[in-house]
């Protein structure tokens, strides 16, 4: 059975889903090695609760809901600012599974309550202070049901002596503040830190410029999408920071160009106590005194006047009011004639008039006035005593200071989640904060890089698969060339390019048969012996082939060699 192009093509898709199990390594070149091995799926995505990484300064995967009491302290604070009756942070959290296609032994911490403040917060195992190494802050958020407005944020908390977490508020002194945040239209990924001034000691905000890349798409696709991203927050002595989602970057920049306000203010100011001079004269164009108002021109004349030539169209019904009261409206059972007064219909429109022109006392309309100008006003020319735009004078700025270093930031004693939410179910996971990227990386790949690849097994089809794999092995493009347009070219081939078709010849020998021909009617039958069906050689027959050739040329001949007669060997009857 001829089994097509088809079916091998089919055959090695399957080979490359497969090829997607760890145990299988493929090697940079095209060189592969198969193996036999089963169809992937999502049971075959093992989860161990990674072990936390020595020298970090916080790490918590959630898998062990007897150490999360111990580790975590929920807010008992009340808002200040709000009313007594929402100023609780009563929020709930609780540590469980994913709702969509969990990873066996996974758990995260979930906000329950939506519309209600919660915060909870936890101690660092140790400081992190900014000296030379660079602060990698990274956790996993997964807003479960969407979200229309809130945020997913977490903050760290400032190393401070008088820090109690049992009063975490949105008050308390934090030195970043990393992470999503949506109301409505807009969303922003939050970068902010609290700049200390070297001068007075006064703390003020920095917040991180939006830019404007391809990559912004990412976050809007947080928002909705119901699945797990990788949130990364990267930021290096030099002063530098890099922000990702899923690995991707979608901001970057330096402390010191990148934020709003500036860190550093500026050398000069204005001057607050220089004044403009009273003939400063800033007009740049003034009326022109020379001309006068022509003697023509009529400024008594309205913009718009009555058309006298209009008139009343035909069928116009002026007996008719244009709305009546509605016959069907009832008055309401609550209406009290004492308090609301006498009750009337409301209006809508009078259906006699959807087919007349109108209805009511028709009025003329109004058209524009050809003898309109409006108020004469002078031609406007250049000011010869214009001085320009007054600016005052700078003066050194009292208050300037130079921080050639906002890394120097105030060290961080813990990490607190403080939020208000429409939207319930918020997933953390896998936080993480130390100073090495590459311990982040590794936590990521045994966490959330496991539940990626899950999801996309149980949500994407054959032909995703195949092109998710084929992405992250740019080789297979190649091997998809050969493997699918080959085959394609020769069937192109043998369908469409067949062999030329010869013109239709009339055969030269009629056919044998055992009936008589047209042209042996005249002839005598020869015996011959039984079995014997082959031709004797003959020059007329082999004149007769020649002159076919010339048949259509020559009508004449054609006729006289049809009409000759044929010496033919019959069967013997």
């Amino acid at each position: 059975m001829d089994l097509g192009p088809h079916f091998f093509i089919v055959l090695l898709a399957f080979g490359f889903l497969n090829a997607q199990d760890p145990g299988i390594e493929l090697g940079p070149g095209p060189e592969v090695t198969s193996e036999i091995v089963k169809p992937a799926d999502a049971d075959d995505v093992i989860y161990i609760t990674p072990n936390s990484p020595q020298d970090v300064f916080f790490a918590d995967h959630f898998d062990d809901e007897g150490v999360f009491p111990k580790k975590w302290i929920k807010s008992r604070a009340m808002k200040a600012g709000v009313e007594e009756t929402i100023a609780k942070y009563d929020g709930e959290w609780a540590v469980e599974k994913a709702q969509k296609d969990p990873l066996n032994g996974d758990l995260g911490l979930v906000m329950k309550s939506k519309a209600k403040h919660a915060a909870i917060s936890a101690p660092l195992g140790k400081a992190f202070k900014f000296d030379e190494k660079p602060l990698v802050v990274q956790y996993e958020l997964n807003f479960q049901n969407g979200q229309e407005c809130g945020g997913g944020y977490i903050k760290l908390l400032s190393a401070v002596k008088d820090l109690d977490l049992r009063q975490f508020t949105d008050a308390t002194p934090y030195t970043i503040m990393f992470g999503p945040d949506k109301c409505g239209s807009e969303s922003k990924l939050h970068f902010i830190f609290r700049h200390v001034n070297p001068k007075n000691a006064t703390v003020e905000e920095k917040h991180c410029k939006k830019l404007e890349t391809k990559e912004r798409g990412i976050l809007e696709e947080c928002f909705k999408d119901k699945r797990p991203h990788l949130f990364r927050l990267i930021m290096h002595p030099d002063n530098s920071f890099e922000m990702s989602i899923d690995y991707k970057t979608v901001n970057y920049g330096t402390l010191v160009e990148h934020f709003e306000p500036p860190v550093n203010p500026p050398a000069e100011i204005d001057d607050p106590n220089d004044f403009k001079p009273e003939d400063w004269d800033e007009r740049e164009k003034i009326p022109d005194p020379s001309p006068v108002k022509p003697d023509d021109w009529d400024e008594s004349q309205p913009r718009q006047i009555l058309d006298e030539v209009a008139e009343m169209p035909d069928g116009w019904m002026e007996d008719e009011p244009e709305n009546i009261p509605d016959p069907d409206a009832d008055k309401p059972d609550d209406w009290d004639e004492d308090m609301d007064g006498e009750w009337e219909a409301p209006l809508i429109p009078n259906p006699v008039c959807q087919s007349a022109p109108g209805c009511g006392k028709w009025k003329r309309p109004h058209i524009d006035n050809p003898l309109y100008k409006g108020k004469w006003f002078p031609p406007l020319i250049n000011n010869p005593n214009y001085k320009g735009k007054w600016k005052p004078k700078k003066v050194p700025n009292p208050d300037y200071f130079h921080d050639h270093l906002p890394f120097k930031m105030t060290p961080i004693g813990g990490i607190g989640i403080e939020l208000w939410s429409m939207s319930a179910d918020l997933y953390f996971d896998n936080l993480i904060i130390t100073d090495n990227i590459e311990v982040a990386d590794v936590w990521a790949g045994e966490t959330f890089d496991l539940k990626v690849q899950k999801l996309d097994v149980n949500d994407a089809g054959m032909f995703k698969r195949i092109l998710n794999y084929s992405n992250r092995n740019p080789w297979l493009y190649a091997v998809y060339v050969v493997v699918v347009g080959l085959p394609l070219v020769l069937i192109i081939t043998f369908c469409c390019g067949g062999s030329k078709t010869a013109p239709d010849v009339e055969p030269t020998h009629p056919k044998k048969t055992d009936a008589v021909q047209h042209d042996d009617q005249d002839q005598v039958e020869e015996p011959e012996e039984e079995g014997d069906e082959e031709e004797e050689p003959e020059t007329e027959e082999e004149d007769a082939e020649a002159s076919d050739d010339n048949a259509e040329l020559l009508p004449e001949a054609s006729e006289n060699r049809k009409s000759s007669p044929r010496r033919r060997k019959v069967r013997k009857d």
